[in-house]
């Protein structure tokens, strides 16, 4: 794991190695131990190092083709480089380290842009070609890896993150304002947009080739939902039961320490349990626990750790998370708002004191339809299917709003199923997703806001990827929406930031494309069959979790925010909201936004998602906005 950035400077000139260090410097977090810059006529490559394999000086990037004519900045890791190399070598391929990225640039001189296709990995990656003058990026198929990119007027620069290309002089940062009503929607910028709107990300499985002619993008992968597998159900549990064997004795290749995040949860002790039988010495596990009960997953880790003898780190979240947060939330560069990702920081820091790698259980919800909204969304279907159209359109959106108006969470779910009912499929399913009600947004939203978003509405995103799915279901297309979207802009965003922060590298065996293919392929009652969650999985799970761990529900990476908004972080959040001169107050009219505050410090009301958010965009704000001025 590491981090990369660079320039192409065909019409003007960018910089110079001094501008590359300071690239490289504002991602120093995601690789401590080396860093290298590579600049020519044309192009610049800066690299911050996180070491993992062949720990020595030869693995240090840039790092050049034997023949000198291909240079590369390589983010991620390859868990089939071994298999590759070996293919490579019986060609005649010499290697001087022991790398996946000279792997990557030897594949390259073979195949050009289809080496990508033999890749299995997490990666971001950049490759200069001196003879043809190209710069060739990739990104790894499900977004594990980040990659942004900043064009405007002949200038194109890209890196790990955006705070790399803000070093460089006179990038605007005009906010895009349909990605400010995405953020408030989703709690994230889904891609390919940013927060700024001339810098962009390269969406998860796909290319990019710069020359000075241009840019060409490509999509080399997709998942796909059309073609069902025909084997009966038990061939499927020992074949997947193998996949994952497979895939996680992969991402435990490391000449670093190496552990796992445990939860106690369903993935993330199915995981355990398989580096654990495939482990010589006990595995490094770690686990974050909090005060309230209601929130705290650690007792249920305990289980699992004692079960396979493992060598188990704990930390309880007890101290005020104000001291912490604007320390965490400056990670991010763009608005970011899923609280988990508070938990996810802690637990980051506590695996890093013990190990450098962790191998987490992320990507078994969305693979294997694992949220609760999915039963959720199972059961408003069938409301769906049984009430006549013509009653839920005319007669469900008044009912709703009467219920909007009373206070109480009986009233505020009946108000949401009554607007998801009164809409199709997919737009419903939108509703599911979204973290701020139509009526609060309208309510919220200045005049000129809503003149200049004119038409646009945050739907599209969701209801475009629905549309693209050729699954044979709804279930199949929710699924395919979730893994475009929320997974890769939300959940692997996170993950990256947080670990990131911490110089810690996450791999997750169920997010390898292998197991995505697979699980897509499945016939949906086998993913989620008479409300059970994620039904394979759990099947095949049985003989390595206790019963009362593998059926208890769901708790999820949550925290106590409607607490923490009337207690401890009441104080600096009021200053947050209400003691800025821009920011939110530009978005919001402020009148609105103390009515939102004082009902939910009565309790009249929870609004700690829309109240975080805007906490959280207001973080941003000022970390990026005001402060360079």
């Amino acid at each position: 794991m590491c981090g990369i950035a660079g320039f192409t400077q065909f019409s003007q000139k960018e910089g110079d190695a001094d501008t590359l260090q300071k690239m490289g410097e504002a991602i120093l977090h995601r690789g401590p131990d080396a860093g290298g810059v590579y600049i020519d006529d044309n192009v610049g490559l800066c690299h911050r190092r996180l070491s993992i394999l062949d720990l020595s000086e030869a693995g240090n990037q840039p790092m050049f083709s034997a023949d000198g004519n291909l240079v590369i900045v390589f983010n991620g890791e390859i868990y089939n480089f071994l298999e590759l190399r070996a293919e490579l070598e019986a060609e005649g391929v010499s290697f001087q380290s022991h790398t996946d990225t000279e792997v990557i640039l030897a594949l390259y001189a073979k195949e050009k842009a289809a080496c990508v296709n033999k890749l299995n990995g997490m990666f971001a990656f950049a490759l200069w070609d001196k003879k043809a003058q190209s710069l060739f990026i990739a990104r790894d198929r499900l977004g594990k890896k980040p990659l942004y990119y900043f064009e405007d007027r002949g200038r194109f620069a890209f890196g790990s993150e955006i705070k790399a290309i803000l070093t460089l002089e006179n990038i605007p940062r005009d906010i895009r304002l349909d990605a400010v009503y995405d953020f408030f929607t989703y709690q994230y910028v889904p891609d390919p947009k940013s927060i700024f709107q001339h810098i962009h990300k390269l969406p998860a499985g796909h290319t990019m080739t710069i020359t000075a002619e241009g840019k060409t993008i490509e999509q080399y992968w997709d998942v796909s939902f059309a073609r069902q597998r025909k084997d009966t159900e038990e061939q499927n549990q020992e074949a997947l039961t193998a996949l994952l064997r497979t895939a996680t004795k992969q991402r435990m290749i490391s000449d670093v320490p190496l552990g796992a995040f445990l939860s106690g949860g369903v993935d993330s002790s199915g995981v355990v349990a398989m580096m654990a039988e495939q482990s010589e010495t006990p595995v490094k596990t770690c686990t974050i626990g909090f005060t309230d009960k209601a929130y705290n997953e650690a007792e249920f880790a305990r289980v699992i750790a004692q079960k396979y003898d493992t060598e188990h780190h704990e930390f309880t979240v007890h101290q005020n998370v104000a001291d912490s947060i604007e320390h965490i939330v400056s990670f991010f560069d763009e608005p970011f708002a899923d609280p988990s990702l508070i938990p996810t920081f802690f637990v980051s820091e506590l695996a890093r004191q013990a190990v450098t790698v962790a191998v987490a259980g992320d990507g078994g919800d969305e693979m294997f339809a694992g949220y609760q909204k999915y039963t959720t969304d199972d059961i408003e279907n069938k409301w769906r299917q049984r009430v006549p159209e013509f009653i839920r359109k005319s007669l469900f959106p008044p009912l709703a709003k009467v219920c909007g108006k009373i206070p109480g969470p009986v009233t505020q779910k009946a108000n949401s199923l009554l607007t998801t009912l009164a809409n199709d499929p997919a737009y419903g399913f939108f509703i599911t997703n979204s973290q701020i009600k139509q009526a609060t947004w309208d309510k919220l939203a200045k005049g000129d806001v809503f003149a200049k978003l004119g038409d646009y509405h945050p739907s599209t995103i969701t209801i475009e990827a629905y549309q693209a799915c050729e699954g044979p279901d709804h279930l199949s297309k929710i699924l395919y929406t979730d893994i475009k979207t929320y997974l890769c802009g939300g959940i692997l965003v996170k993950v990256d930031r947080m670990s990131m922060a911490n110089s810690l590298e996450v791999r997750a065996p169920l997010l390898d494309y292998r197991v995505a293919e697979f699980a897509a392929a499945l016939p949906s009652d086998q993913k989620y069959r008479d409300g059970e969650k994620k039904y394979i999985l759990k099947e095949i799970f049985k003989p390595f979790i206790p019963e009362s761990l593998l059926y208890r529900r769901k708790m999820g990476f949550s925290v106590p925010l409607a607490r923490w908004f009337r207690d401890e972080l009441k104080p600096l959040a009021y200053g947050y909201l209400f003691e800025r001169t821009a920011g939110i107050c530009d978005i919001f009219n402020m009148h609105e936004v103390e009515k939102v505050w004082s009902q939910h410090q009565s309790e009249t009301y929870d609004h700690s998602a829309v109240l975080w958010s805007m906490l959280m965009y207001q973080m941003w704000f000022d970390n990026y906005m005001q402060r360079r001025k």
